[in-house]
């Protein structure tokens, strides 16, 4: 509250315009370029725990002008799977939190019809593939989460 008093700091003031220019450039990636960024593939980008968050969010967010979210269930079947795959990056990456798990449970929450629809139609098994990877990227979390705590009890910070 007293930072709000005083003022920021030249450092939150930079460390928001960062914020904003990530916010800005994933607002204006397509599928492709989304799974290019998760997978580190773009120099100028690098990935952060922000930037998963925002992915996720571009995946859940109704658009306010349209009113549809990036994904539909009109969409083709090659969107939909594009955007699966990109939720199992996700949640195998290793900048994964624990804001970004809750993002991908609330995906799988509002897609969970379309998921069920897709694996029907296609034969395959992405409601599975999900949670599995969620599920493996909890664990991840979890070791690393003990690892850490073992490295502050040698006093290796």
């Amino acid at each position: 509250m007293l930072k709000n008093i005083l003022g920021r700091n030249k450092n939150d003031s930079k460390a928001d315009k960062a914020h904003d220019e990530l916010i800005e450039k994933i607002s204006n990636m397509n599928l492709t370029d989304m799974r290019a960024y998760v997978r580190d593939k773009l120099s100028n980008l690098p990935i952060t725990e922000d930037g998963l968050n925002e992915v996720m969010l571009k995946l859940i967010n109704e658009d306010k002008t349209t009113k549809k979210r990036y994904i539909n269930d009109d969409d083709m079947d090659s969107k939909k799977k594009k955007a699966f795959d990109l939720v199992i990056l996700v949640s195998s990456s290793k900048k994964l939190t624990v804001k970004t798990v809750e993002l991908i449970q609330q995906f799988l929450h509002l897609y969970e019809p379309m998921i069920n629809e897709y694996d029907k139609k296609n034969k395959d098994i992405y409601k599975s593939r999900l949670t599995d990877s969620l599920e493996k990227g909890i664990n991840m979390m979890n070791q690393l989460a003990i690892l850490k705590n073992k490295m502050n009890i040698l006093g290796q910070n």
